[in-house]
């Protein structure tokens, strides 16, 4: 069903080797374009550096995402707040195949920079 190339950017992204620097849910949360110069994705707890895209940024369509794992919200195709979590598990067959699309198209144009850590786990220095 899907077509090859689907998610291929427009222009080519050269893209750095994918970090698992661990991110506590504090940092992300600051890296929202406004708390910090840095902007941050989430999905399925691999975060991804949208910095350069003016969507997320405040003011932008996509700056509810911004700082958060917005997993549920992506699978979703929501921009409402309430929706912009990352729990995922739940969902139906459809809708986890949706946010694995996201994560396709994210991987393809976005930095990994790291992955979240669960609020439990040791922090991360901020």
């Amino acid at each position: 069903m899907a077509t090859k190339g689907k998610f291929e950017p427009k222009t080519p992204v050269v893209l750095n080797p994918p970090k698992d620097d661990p991110i506590t849910p504090e940092f992300l949360s600051r890296c929202n374009g406004i708390d910090s110069n840095l902007c941050y994705v989430a999905i399925k707890g691999k975060v991804f550096d949208v910095t350069g895209n003016k969507s997320y940024q405040k003011g932008g369509s996509y700056h509810v995402f911004a700082g958060h794992d917005a997993s549920r919200a992506l699978a979703l195709t929501s921009t409402k707040p309430e929706d912009v979590r990352p729990d995922w598990e739940d969902l139906d067959d459809k809708e986890k195949q949706t946010l694995d699309d996201w994560m396709t198209f994210f991987s393809k144009r976005y930095n990994v920079v790291g992955l979240v850590t669960s609020p439990r786990s040791a922090s991360t220095p901020a």
